[in-house]
């Protein structure tokens, strides 16, 4: 305080006002006669002069005292560029130092920026003026309140989860449902729809507004319930009805979702899957639970860049998919999800301690080698397991795939008619003998050819033709309503940097990756520990 005062040209340095006040008119003049000294000041310096002089006749006496600078005397135009460069989280306390500072720290050019700087608006916010909102406003009002809700979220739907991005759109907060293309079209880019706005158009408290329906926006609530939780309420849920009832309320979300109308899909068994989503997503329209979810942490050998995938599912049509590395494993959570496998499951895992070199592409059509194969490396990996090889599993630091016979990759896909699901795949010991057949063309920056066998299914015929390497890995599968999980052996192929493929060697089946295009701010999790907590949790919550 001592500092700051005499920063600010009061206190000590000048007098007090208070003793002034005290002083008779004579006593205040042979004060205000006396040089501005302080004790504690003569103190410092004389201590200074000692130091100074016992470096060996290095100065030749003391060195005169720094002139005195108060804070106060700098023009406010410099006051506020060093105001406006401070995070706005300190600026409240700058205001109560004194009525300059508070005076100052009402220019709207510091608060523009740091609405710019740490929530990256940039809408014109000169243009507020006209409304009667400062940039002052904004920032304490909307940004600051509701920063921490900013990020990606998922929604607490049972089984089928989602992913919600919440963003500083200009001068709105907007929560974004992201959708996946409609099936099959994995490679098509992400749909959106607004679930929820916030906004500042007086210089009372943000709105709040549902966005769900087809009525406009509506008045809404937002109750941040934790950290990493909060909910949004409706109270206006007429705005969700349609005039037609539940059959056009149902025929308009079979066409948002899924690109068609009923007439179109002759699968009984999916009619049913479809109908089934329909019924339980719509008790949800007027409250919902959100959970925060961190994109996963990136390493410089990691096989390919981590983060969302849009995934082929069979009858439940396309699922987002987050591929993370863990050490020589790579996992595959659900983020949305469905009867059989929910989401927050581990739908694939590879094992990279484990390449696969798949025959030539004559052979590759013969389902039964393509068996083969994996079933030989699945026997080799529990062979490893009771050599006592599962130690080395998970963890001894990052280390990119070994050269060896067959080993898993990365985790992901999940069957049409047994849902995905389940519990993480049997971890594999060190590498049986090396072999140099295992070293792929890819390797040289060469393809390798690939093809389906015979007799697999895919939702989506127009997969790469060319792989770079492939791995095994498990996939979980179970029956409806995630009984029965287990998890069933299959060969994780990669194709490039952003599409990998999965074949379900039970299920006959084969779902295809793509990733998701797309930069989300406010979603790096602030540590490896941090991510894998949040994988548990969101686990946990559908086991």
């Amino acid at each position: 305080m001592a500092v700051c005062a005499r920063l600010c040209g009061v206190g000590p340095s000048r007098g007090c006002r208070r003793r002034q006040q005290r002083r008779g008119p004579a006593e205040t003049a042979a004060a205000d006669s006396e040089p501005d000294t302080d004790p504690e000041e003569e103190r410092i310096e004389a201590s200074a002069a000692v130091l100074a002089g016992v470096g060996g006749g290095l100065c030749a006496g003391p060195s005169p005292p720094p002139p005195r600078c108060s804070l106060l005397e700098l023009p406010p135009e410099l006051l506020v560029e060093i105001f406006a460069s401070l995070p706005g989280t300190d600026l409240p306390s700058l205001a109560q130092v004194c009525t300059k500072f508070r005076r100052i720290l009402h220019t709207d050019t510091i608060w523009r920026r740091r609405c710019r700087e740490e929530y990256g608006v940039c809408e014109n916010l000169r243009k507020l003026e006209i409304t009667g909102v400062s940039c002052r406003d904004v920032y304490a009002k909307l940004l600051h309140r509701y920063r921490h809700i900013l990020g990606l979220w998922q929604p607490d739907i049972g089984p089928y989860g989602g992913l919600l991005n919440v963003v500083v759109d200009g001068l709105f907060i907007i929560g974004w449902m992201y959708l996946p293309p409609h099936d099959p079209h994995v490679d098509d880019p992400m749909r959106f729809k607004p679930l929820f706005r916030i906004h500042l158009m007086e210089r009372k408290a943000a709105t709040v507004e549902c966005m769900y329906g087809h009525k406009g926006p509506h008045h809404g609530h937002i109750q941040i319930v934790k950290k990493d939780e909060f909910s949004t309420k409706c109270n206006q849920t007429d705005h969700h009805r349609m005039s037609g009832g539940r059959q056009e309320e149902f025929r308009t979300w079979l066409r948002e979702e899924w690109g068609r109308t009923l007439e179109d899909i002759f699968h009984e068994h999916m009619q049913e899957l479809i109908l089934m989503k329909f019924i339980y997503t719509s008790q949800y329209d007027n409250c919902l639970t959100y959970r925060r979810i961190y994109l996963p942490p990136s390493h410089p050998d990691d096989l390919i860049k981590p983060g969302l995938f849009k995934g082929t599912y069979g009858s439940h049509g396309l699922e987002i998919v987050m591929l993370s590395f863990h050490g020589r494993r790579a996992r595959g959570t659900k983020i949305t999800g469905d009867p059989n496998i929910p989401a927050g499951q581990q739908t694939v895992e590879i094992d990279l301690r484990h390449r696969i070199q798949l025959p030539d592409l004559e052979n590759q059509r013969n389902f039964n080698e393509l068996s083969r194969i994996v079933l030989e490396v699945r026997e080799r990996v529990r062979q490893e397991q009771q050599e006592g090889g599962h130690e080395a599993g998970e963890g001894r630091g990052r280390q990119g795939p070994r050269e060896s016979q067959p080993s898993p990759a990365q985790p992901r896909a999940e069957a049409p008619s047994k849902g995905p699901g389940g519990t993480p795949g049997e971890d594999g010991g060190e590498p049986g003998d090396a072999v140099a057949a295992a070293e792929q063309p890819a390797q040289c920056g060469q393809g390798q050819p690939f093809v389906l066998p015979v007799g697999v299914s895919s939702r989506n015929e127009d997969y790469p033709r060319t792989c770079r390497m492939c791995f095994y890995g498990t996939g979980l599968i179970a029956g409806h309503g995630f009984t029965s999980p287990e998890r069933t052996p299959g060969v994780f192929i990669l194709f490039d940097e952003d599409r990998f493929g999965f074949v379900w060697l039970e299920l006959k089946s084969f779902s295809l990756y793509s990733r998701v295009q797309a930069t989300f701010r406010n979603a790096d999790a602030p540590s490896p520990q941090a991510f894998d907590e949040m994988l548990k949790n969101i686990q946990s919550l559908t086991s």
